[in-house]
């Protein structure tokens, strides 16, 4: 614990002014073992995935196939490949717990609660993301400070106490249109649903286009009359992003962009 928190403080402070190639990078350099990023092939993630196949970091590159992806999520995982010359990894619910539950609450039981969903992004992502990270010192994800207020203060190294290993984002500190531009000036493969005005994909019957003047977010369960839009892959049982109970002012101050 004591060695994770002084590689977290290490990288929020020289991650300041550093581009994603650099960052990630940095965390493969300070960060023994195993790094794992989980792609959903949303722009942001496929920034990412660009940083990691064309600067070739040792870096585990998988997606959660929840089985109710769009065919144009599906689209894209094809293209990447075909791109880069690299598979990507697919994890997916177990089959006895799946049927379960479907057996139990619908094939669309997550209309109809909250809890509903949450069960069914838990079979679906959130165990098939333990599997993923299995072993695993570092997550790479694709977490930006903008995309909610839940995720508002968000920094680019946090230690996430439920997996004990560090969580890195990259791109915390980017802008959607700074992402987009990114994804234009390289030509990165990318989802058509975002000319759509899909700006978070997920699965399909769970995502919808968003409205003028709403959070990049809200497409997302938009039925559940809630703020938090999580499907748990980054939150505890409370409903918060897992991470640190308390983080030293002094290195609050230097992540700051």
């Amino acid at each position: 614990m004591s060695t994770l928190a002084t590689i977290e403080g290490e990288l929020n402070h020289r991650a300041v002014g550093c581009g994603p190639s650099e960052r990630l990078r940095l965390a493969r350099d300070l960060i023994p073992g195993l790094h794992v990023f989980t792609t959903s092939f949303g722009r942001e993630d496929q920034a990412i995935a660009h940083v990691i196949f064309t600067a070739g970091l040792d870096i585990n590159v998988v997606t959660l196939d929840t089985g109710r992806l769009f065919p144009e999520t599906y689209a894209v995982w094809a293209e990447t490949e075909r791109r880069y010359g690299r598979r990507i990894a697919g994890y997916y619910p177990d089959q006895a717990a799946l049927e379960d539950h479907v057996k139990r609450e619908g094939i669309d039981g997550f209309y109809q609660s909250i809890a509903s969903r949450r069960r069914c992004c838990g079979i679906r992502k959130v165990e098939p993301l333990g599997r993923a990270l299995v072993g695993a010192a570092a997550w790479i994800a694709g977490l930006r400070a903008t995309q909610s207020d839940e995720r508002a203060d968000i920094r680019f190294a946090e230690f996430d106490p439920a997996r004990d290993l560090l969580k890195i984002s990259p791109l915390f500190d980017w802008s959607a249109v700074r992402v987009a531009d990114f994804i234009t000036r390289e030509t990165i493969p990318h989802n058509v649903l975002h000319a759509r005005g899909f700006a978070s994909i997920g699965c399909a019957p769970c995502t919808r286009a968003i409205r003028p003047g709403e959070s990049e977010r809200a497409g997302r369960w938009w039925w559940e009359d809630e703020d938090k839009k999580e499907c748990g892959l980054h939150v505890g049982a409370d409903g918060r992003l897992q991470r640190r109970a308390s983080v030293a002012p002094e290195r609050e101050n230097e992540v700051v962009s």
